[in-house]
């Protein structure tokens, strides 16, 4: 978090007698998050004479991608030919690629510039040691998410064959292919890095029973851990929670579906959707307010200021 936050947070913790709104220490930017953003718009300062394209969206939230555009830092989820004389600089999101995508940026001219964030990169390296080991792979996540995808696609260009790499949002997809695990000798886990620890628990429950060698290896990133388990006794203590962040973020819905089992809690992209909880909101007398790892600070601080505002 950036001290502008710390500051805010100590000027709004107690805002009347009967209010108080306390901000979570770890909310906002995690480091690969940060990374990202910061790395690419100074790749378009030092190169303001060559087009920059990123792969996909860079991290799941609007706001920063419509300021990326801004710069002329573009958003494609098709790389164009290179029609340019300058060498385009094509950028890896934080979420990861497959080689083939690599192989393509690079046969197109592009300079590549790999963004994928340290964590995501370890579940994609201990995917690929597992699926050469032998193991039948399962990668616990949501299908077709982009690190997903990219994870589950490294590791099936490392094993034996595609089939001995499955997807399994939960114990429903695992149920499909429960005759196809007792079969194996070896069943490796690997898990998508925000997803909520109890999920997995859930799983490995399930998958305990039917399997003759288990091998899992959690690649739930800490900074996930950390912003859940602090938001969670945050919950704790405030009548209402707010989860600031796109809903297209895995990490973000994630840690809203588990402050909803803790206290009542609304997730908002931004400020201007508080004033659909208006009632909610005035109704709380301690409120507490968290954020997505893909949130920037200064929507955070928007929602910080129209709170402080409306009381």
């Amino acid at each position: 978090m950036s001290d502008f936050i710390q500051k805010d947070v100590a000027k709004t913790d107690t805002l009347s007698d009967k209010k108080i709104i306390k901000l979570a220490s770890h909310a906002g930017f995690c480091y690969g998050v940060k990374r990202a953003v910061e790395t690419t718009k100074k790749l378009k300062e030092e190169n303001p004479e060559r087009d920059i394209y990123v792969l996909g969206e860079l991290i799941h939230n609007s706001q920063v991608i419509k300021d990326l555009e801004s710069m002329g830092i573009l958003t494609v989820e098709n790389l164009p030919e290179n029609k340019s004389g300058n060498e385009p600089i094509c950028v890896i999101r934080s979420h990861g690629a497959s080689f083939e995508v690599f192989d393509d940026i690079k046969n197109k001219g592009y300079e590549l510039v790999d963004l994928t964030c340290p964590d995501v990169k370890k579940v994609q390296n201990k995917a690929i040691a597992l699926a050469k080991e032998g193991y039948f792979l399962i990668i616990l996540g949501e299908p077709k998410h982009p690190e997903v995808s990219a994870i589950e696609a490294n590791a099936k260009r490392a094993a034996l064959g595609a089939e001995n790499v499955y997807v399994a949002k939960n114990i429903k997809a695992l149920e499909k292919i429960a005759d196809l695990i007792k079969k194996q000798e070896k069943v490796g886990v690997v898990v998508q890095t925000t997803q909520r620890i109890e999920h997995l628990n859930e799983m490995l429950e399930y998958l305990l029973p039917i399997s003759k060698e288990l091998r899992v290896v959690n690649t739930i990133c800490a900074s996930t851990s950390l912003r859940q388990n602090e938001a969670r006794e945050l919950a704790k203590e405030s009548d209402l929670m707010i989860v600031v962040g796109s809903k297209k973020s895995a990490n973000t819905t994630h840690l809203a579906e588990i402050l909803m089992q803790v206290s009542e809690t609304i997730h908002i992209e931004t400020d201007e959707e508080l004033e659909e909880y208006k009632g909610l909101i005035k109704k709380a007398q301690s409120i507490g307010v968290t954020a997505g790892a893909s949130t920037p600070d200064y929507i955070i601080n928007k929602v910080l200021y129209k709170l402080k505002g409306d009381n």
